[in-house]
């Protein structure tokens, strides 16, 4: 009878410490997740300062593009209306439409050989690229934490603490094909 409860009292701690060793898992996967989130935060925040500027260089040469400027300002507010919000699909598809804008705008510049040579523009075309690069690979960090938690809170035996310790399941950044595809240039100076 002694041993039998023995055995019943180390099953119980094992059991225990292993449903604590899930339980952290867990916990590190979901900071993972808000850590790559607050990754893609800070560089959605800096290219948000950036875009104003470039748009007022922008004004002193292109007066009769204010339409494409904008559109990229609509859309810079949408990111951050969505991003404030922290609304992923929200956000995901007014980043296309941001990204959308800037390569419009960057198209229309070509136009403009005072502007491609004003030496603010190329430094603020270089800086808003180079964020949008970031940004592209934040995002697909962003997506592998998602998919790590989401996976994890769905296989067993994690699903048993996740469920009863509430951990819920993110929604991965994804853009809809018509904001993934390129500027059709024909379009823009057709």
């Amino acid at each position: 009878m002694l041993v039998f409860l023995v055995v019943l009292l180390a099953l119980i701690v094992i059991l225990f410490v292993y449903g604590i060793v899930i339980y952290n898992r867990l916990v590190a996967l979901k900071h993972g997740v808000s850590q790559a989130w607050s990754n893609i935060d800070v560089l959605l925040k800096q290219r948000h300062d950036e875009l104003p500027k470039l748009v007022e260089v922008c004004k002193r040469y292109m007066k009769f593009e204010q339409d494409t400027l904008e559109k990229v300002m609509r859309a810079r507010a949408s990111v951050f209306q969505a991003q404030q919000q922290g609304d992923v699909g929200a956000l995901g598809k007014a980043e296309g439409q941001l990204r959308q804008g800037l390569m419009n705008l960057f198209a229309v510049a070509e136009s403009y050989p005072e502007l491609k040579a004003d030496q603010s523009f190329r430094h603020l075309e270089n800086r808003i690229t180079g964020l949008e690069n970031a940004i592209a690979d934040r995002r697909e960090f962003y997506n592998e934490a998602v998919n790590n938690n989401n996976v994890r809170i769905e296989q067993f035996p994690d699903v048993l603490v996740a469920r009863k310790l509430d951990f819920q399941p993110f929604k991965l950044l994804e853009f809809n094909e018509e904001e993934k595809s390129d500027v059709n240039l024909q379009t823009l100076f057709g």
